[in-house]
């Protein structure tokens, strides 16, 4: 039972939130040869990898994208092999360019989206104000995206935050996912938020 369903005098949960129910992961270009230049990377990839870990102990759908993976390479091989929907492969920036991509999600009724992948400020950017223009509610992990330089991160940020998506981190997003303490799914949501981060 999820919690404010039955429970009396509790509260509405709050259309702000994600819940596993209507919410998608998607995944953006988290592949190796560009990972080699991105700020950060193993943070990046340990969160990414972090939420597609949660994304399936919670049965939320992962959509992943590779950008031209003849020239830059295969997704990280630690998210890679976590993966079990076809990832497409895209010369557009955005993900919005990838035929068919959200077609799943949208025949099920999944409306909101957390975003996260490389580089903020080209395909994840592009992507999520694609995302916004098709009228999804769009979530950011800004703990799983990165780019090269400092200043394109932060000026992506703002940007996105500023067109209308939801900023978060990763931990914030599994625990709303989870909803609820004193499940066996709680258990498992906790020990992915207790990992220690790479150094």
């Amino acid at each position: 039972m999820l919690w404010g369903m039955d429970e009396p005098n509790a509260l509405p949960r709050s259309p702000e939130l994600m819940s596993r129910g209507e919410t998608a992961l998607l995944v953006v270009d988290v592949q190796e040869k560009l990972l080699s230049a991105i700020a950060d990377a193993p943070r990046i990839v340990w969160n990414a990898r972090r939420l597609i870990d949660a994304a399936g102990i919670l049965g939320l759908p992962v959509l992943a994208t590779e950008q031209y993976p003849k020239g830059l390479g295969p997704t990280a091989g630690e998210l890679a092999e976590r993966l079990t929907a076809a990832v497409p492969s895209k010369l557009t920036f955005s993900a919005g360019g990838c035929p068919g991509l959200f077609d799943e999600i949208q025949q099920r009724g999944i409306h909101k989206i957390l975003v996260c992948g490389i580089e903020a400020h080209v395909c994840v950017q592009q992507t999520v104000l694609d995302l916004l223009a098709d009228g999804r509610r769009v979530y950011v992990a800004a703990d799983a995206i990165g780019s090269r330089f400092e200043v394109d991160y932060r000026t992506a940020i703002g940007r996105m935050d500023s067109a209308g998506a939801t900023l978060t981190t990763t931990e914030a997003a599994m625990f709303e996912w989870c909803e609820a303490a004193g499940t066996p799914e709680f258990k498992r949501i906790s020990r992915l938020a207790v990992e220690k981060a790479p150094v």
